[in-house]
């Protein structure tokens, strides 16, 4: 009997070890899956603020570049309305200034009618003193008066009413007679000058 006893014991005995040996590892398995469990969740603690630094990475690039952008505009903006001030106050009076063109043009006619007269009258001093204020007026307001006597025909600056034979040959191509004068308003054409051509 004591045999089969020692015999149970050894049987029981592997049993007993690899019961040990069973639970060890389990313990070891148990051990290396919470600690997998954790480097994961670690992994995915870290990939999730790699892609909110990535995300976030790409919005700042998005509002640094709107911000340029609206910068840029602004100063598109600023240049823009300065210059349309600056060309407001340049050419301000212009439709005062187009006005008074044809009383320019009404006192040169009278002092070509009265170039027979004394120059002691007192009609044709008044009259001159009345047109050299109104040509004082024009230059303060940058009003200039535009060269066309035989000068070569510009079609930005004159504009042709007839071709006439030319009286000399230097004067083909260019104005004969002046019918109209132009002016300039700080070099911008107010008034074109209305010309004879030679041909």
């Amino acid at each position: 009997m004591a045999e089969e006893v020692k015999k149970e014991q050894e049987m029981n005995a592997p049993e007993e070890v690899q019961d040990k040996n069973t639970t060890e590892t389990t313990e070891e398995e148990k051990n290396e899956k919470e600690e997998a469990k954790e480097n994961k969740k670690k992994k995915s603690k870290k990939d999730k603020k790699d892609a909110q630094i990535e995300e976030l990475a790409v919005k700042l690039d998005e509002i640094s570049d709107k911000h340029l952008r609206l910068q840029a505009e602004f100063d598109n903006f600023r240049r823009r309305t300065i210059k349309e001030k600056a060309d407001l106050i340049k050419s301000g009076g212009e439709s005062v200034l187009v006005s008074i063109l044809p009383v320019v043009d009404d006192f040169e006619r009278a002092l070509d009618s009265l170039k027979n007269i004394a120059d002691d009258d007192a009609g044709k001093q008044g009259t001159l003193i009345i047109y050299n204020k109104f040509k004082e007026f024009l230059k303060q307001n940058n009003v200039k008066e535009i060269e066309a006597h035989h000068q070569a025909f510009d079609v930005d600056l004159h504009e042709a009413i007839t071709k006439i034979p030319a009286p000399e040959e230097k004067l083909k191509g260019k104005v004969v007679d002046v019918v109209q004068k132009g002016y300039l308003l700080n070099d911008k054409v107010i008034r074109f000058a209305k010309v004879v051509i030679g041909e």
